[in-house]
């Protein structure tokens, strides 16, 4: 490959509307051009890259026993009201109409039309189990896209679905794809994180996602210090508390005329945070719920909405907990609600004793409350944040770091099958529905993903796997020796013939100009012919990652490329 023939167009201007470095990376090295908010169009450059993804994903795939199909973007209604989805999915569902006014979305993801593939296909048990994938283009209409091809609404995106007769069966593919995602991100060069996760709208048994570690991630991923144990924050479980400790207060009301917050009433009384309540009211379909965590823990809105019936809760109004607690914001409380109440109390706040809580009257609060003696025991269920610091299950401590989801898989099972009636004959000659897996990688995301981890003030640091070329040869002045051109040609035909992905930069660019462009396209091994180098017999190399370049002859430069 020679850079005179082939589109490069980087730029030194940083867009304004650019907030992640890989999204100003990739506009500055000319990877992608916007076409319209969240859709753009990969350039040459990019899309080398972004094969190079796609290649390994495929090959890992392949090497895991799935086979490659492909289904069709556009999708009937139908399909998507027959599992609810067309309604649940929510405004991120594109829906479109044809010509005949028949209804249509654009697919933002595919379980719906592989599992009508499945029913169409698969009809005994012989044929189990099967685990179709695809690379191919979704649209999620985001109401807000932003971070460049991180939250885009176009992506490239494998997707696969796995089908069984038996859960174990289903389990043991589920171990397989995971074992093959951790294969893929080892090869791509990236360091990255399996956790535990909540399945969101995709549902299903169990789930758990791959992310790229960095400190611009969208995610906080939770582990420990003691084993193995990670999961996103969603899903992260601290230790249960220990046993709670005897009443030793007597029960006491006290101003609080301007604290309305943990922070300022454990301040005012000089107790430590974690003695104070904090009272979060919401509406669930079964009426007013009052649910409390400590003062210094957030409520997890996901684990909250799992509670039993509480699904789809929101907040209260105003008017409604004047209706239900007979007071207003910031001093709420479980004790003398003006009317009955659910109450819903955090493992940790169930092991308190002596805490504080609003007295449910403007300017008031309540030390040295109780269980079982001022108030009955509550409904107990982990609705809290993990948070770093916390003690582990598996008796280490919780660390919290920042995370970019590159994959997610799940285990379906039944539901989707169910709705479509994908069933085949089992060993009985009965009909048995079947059991679904579900397993997704961001291919577009990861090339993001994996700027965000490697970079540096000068440009992407691509892993060798990722890069648009492996190796750069640069040529300084070859106009003005024709040695340094020959010597250049045959370095690269031999670095070809060695297996190498390699480019030959002859734009006829001054040095540092040349120079800029490699390390800000994040070439992994940039090479340098010079007229100098040629008389002594030598080149100049330089990894991207390394401060220093390196004077090598022939045998020691293919020995350290080829190594």
């Amino acid at each position: 490959m020679r850079l005179s023939q082939f589109h490069l167009h980087t730029t030194k201007e940083t867009p304004s509307d650019a907030e992640l470095t890989s999204h100003r990376l990739m506009l500055r090295a000319g990877m992608i051009r916007k076409l319209a908010s969240g859709l753009y169009t990969w350039s040459p450059l990019g899309l080398r890259v972004l094969r190079k993804v796609e290649r390994i994903v495929r090959e890992e795939m392949e090497r895991a026993g799935a086979v490659e199909f492909q289904i069709p973007t556009i999708q009937p209604k139908e399909l998507w009201e027959a599992t609810g989805r067309w309604e649940k999915f929510g405004p991120q569902l594109l829906k479109i109409k044809d010509r005949k006014e028949q209804v249509f979305c654009y697919s933002p993801t595919a379980e719906e039309a592989a599992a009508d593939f499945a029913r169409q296909e698969l009809s005994s048990y012989k044929q189990l189990p099967v685990n179709f994938f695809q690379i191919q283009t979704k649209f999620r209409d985001e109401i807000r896209p932003r971070f460049g091809v991180m939250r885009s609404r176009e992506f490239l995106m494998k997707d696969a679905y796995s089908f069984h007769l038996h859960d174990e069966c289903l389990v043991r593919e589920y171990e397989n794809m995971k074992s093959a995602y951790s294969r893929i991100f080892s090869r791509l060069g990236l360091d990255f994180r399996m956790v535990q996760a909540d399945s969101g709208a995709i549902g299903g048994d169990a789930s758990q996602e791959f992310h790229v570690i960095a400190d611009s991630g969208e995610d906080a991923l939770v582990f420990s210090t003691g084993s193995d144990y990670a999961a996103n924050m969603e899903a992260a479980i601290a230790a249960a508390p220990g046993e709670r400790p005897a009443a030793s207060e007597a029960l006491r009301k006290f101003d609080t005329p301007t604290q309305k917050t943990c922070e300022a009433v454990a301040a005012l009384l000089g107790l430590g945070l974690e003695r104070t309540v904090k009272s979060i009211a919401i509406m669930s379909e079964a009426g007013f719920v009052l649910a409390l965590v400590r003062g210094d823990h957030d409520v997890n809105e996901i684990k909250l909405g799992k509670v039993e019936g509480l699904q789809g809760y929101r907040m209260a109004s105003e008017a409604e907990i004047a209706t239900h607690l007979g007071s207003e914001p910031g001093f709420l409380g479980p004790l003398n609600p003006a009317q009955p109440i659910r109450i819903v109390a955090d493992r940790d706040v169930a092991a308190l004793a002596d805490f504080v809580i609003g007295a449910n009257e403007a300017g008031f609060h309540i030390a040295g409350v109780n269980w079982g003696r001022d108030l009955p025991e509550p409904e107990v269920a982990d609705i809290r944040n993990a948070k770093a610091g916390d003690r582990a299950a598996d008796g280490g401590e919780l660390k919290v770091a920042r995370g970019i989801e590159v994959g997610h898989v799940f285990q379906l099972g039944r539901q989707y099958a169910q709705a479509l009636n994908a069933t085949v004959l089992d060993e009985n000659g009965k009909a048995a529905v079947l059991a679904m897996g579900c397993y997704g990688i961001g291919i577009s995301r990861i090339v993001a993903a994996a700027i965000e981890q490697n970079h540096d003030d000068a440009g992407i640091i691509w892993p060798d796997a990722m890069a648009p070329w492996q190796v750069v040869v640069c040529m300084i002045n070859p106009k003005q020796d024709e040695t340094v051109s020959s010597t250049a040609s045959d370095l690269l035909a031999q670095l070809q013939a060695a297996g190498l992905d390699v480019a030959l930069d002859d734009r006829g660019l001054r040095p540092g100009a040349m120079f800029a462009d490699m390390e800000l396209i994040g070439v992994p091994h940039r090479i340098v012919v010079s007229e100098r180098g040629v008389a002594a017999g030598t080149f100049e190399y330089r990894a991207r990652s390394a401060a220093e370049a390196e004077v090598l002859d022939r045998d020691a430069l293919l020995a350290k490329l080829t190594k």
